[in-house]
């Protein structure tokens, strides 16, 4: 099955930052699927533990939240580490628009769009977690949602069209953002169609990143994708999932002894090499940053640093120049 199109070329919107990770002391969704691969509402009331670590999830009336609820989150996250990365203060309150998060997260545009946000939210609110984290010789137990609140706002005319969303997140994924724990992803995993797909992306980009190498056992895996097929038939899809070969940036192999090897389709030193701008380039560039009271060299630097990010997310810039002359008009003021 091949990906999804690329719904909105010509995007007036670019994800910098994306978050795969909540704090370090916590059960992450990397490590333990959080969100659910069924298509259909997932009852399902899970507990996942690690030596002493526990997480149980408790799903809402609507069901456990699926990966692709996962986008509302992986946008309004994104949004706020651009923020923070301009220096801006952020808070746990988002506004978008719904146009906005299909743009980015590779949607269509139109239909329905309250109705399915107003499920997702229910879900991401109205699921609970529950942790234990140890402190010495004593054991905390928390108890949260993945979001404090969600919502929309539609016209009040005769149209009754969407005008706008907001989000409000939990302490839990504050913390994250507080300490950075967040790693950039590929935009094409917006356009993988099969949850396992994603969630298989997510658990490479976490485990392997840029090394070599990283390997993990079938069951082990399985645990780890919150798959609840036969192990024959998780097989099966695996395999399925290797012969299209459509996972961004890695590329997978399961030996007949059932482990799953990843590895970068490219290799570190050709995942970022030194980016070359052209005189011209550099010249329009050092306009825009006088213009608004950029140190230049910072500037320059702070381009080159996400142009690297953005390669070794399979998305290298095609015209290194006009690329960086884009991405200068679209900065703020210094701060």
């Amino acid at each position: 099955m091949a990906l999804l199109p690329i719904r909105h070329p010509q995007q007036d919107f670019f994800i910098l930052d994306i978050a795969d990770a909540v704090p370090k002391d916590d059960m992450a969704s990397m490590e333990h699927p959080l969100f659910s691969l069924a298509t259909k509402p997932d009852m399902r009331h899970l507990e996942y533990r690690n030596g002493d670590n526990m997480l149980r999830i408790t799903p809402s009336g609507h069901g456990l939240p699926t990966i692709f609820d996962k986008d509302i989150l992986i946008f309004v996250i994104s949004q706020l580490m651009a923020a923070k990365n301009r220096k801006e203060e952020i808070g746990k309150r988002v506004r978008f628009s719904a146009r906005e998060l299909s743009i980015a997260t590779n949607r269509p545009i139109g239909g329905n769009h309250y109705k399915r946000l107003e499920k997702a939210f229910m879900r991401l609110q109205g699921t609970q977690f529950v942790t234990n984290i140890r402190t010495g010789d004593k054991i905390e137990t928390r108890i949260f949602s993945l979001i404090d609140e969600g919502g929309f706002v539609r016209t009040a005319d005769e149209k009754f069209r969407l005008d706008y969303c907001e989000v409000v997140l939990s302490d839990w994924f504050m913390r994250a953002l507080e300490s950075n724990q967040v790693v950039t992803i590929s935009n094409d995993y917006f356009r993988l169609r099969r949850p396992l797909e994603r969630r298989l992306y997510e658990i490479c980009r976490k485990h392997c990143g840029s090394k070599p190498k990283w390997h993990i056992g079938l069951a082990k895996l399985q645990g780890k994708t919150g798959s609840n097929a036969p192990i024959k038939r998780f097989r099966h899809n695996i395999r399925r999932i290797i012969t299209e070969d459509n996972t961004p940036f890695y590329r997978l192999e399961l030996t007949d002894d059932d482990l799953l090897i990843c590895r970068p389709r490219k290799s570190a030193i050709e995942l970022a090499p030194d980016i070359k701008i052209p005189e011209w380039a550099d010249e329009q560039a050092r306009d825009i940053a006088h213009q608004k009271r950029w140190d230049y060299h910072v500037f320059r630097e702070r381009w080159v640093e996400f142009a690297k990010q953005q390669t070794v997310a399979g998305k290298p810039p095609k015209n290194a120049g006009a690329a960086f002359v884009a991405w200068a008009k679209k900065q703020g003021n210094a701060p």
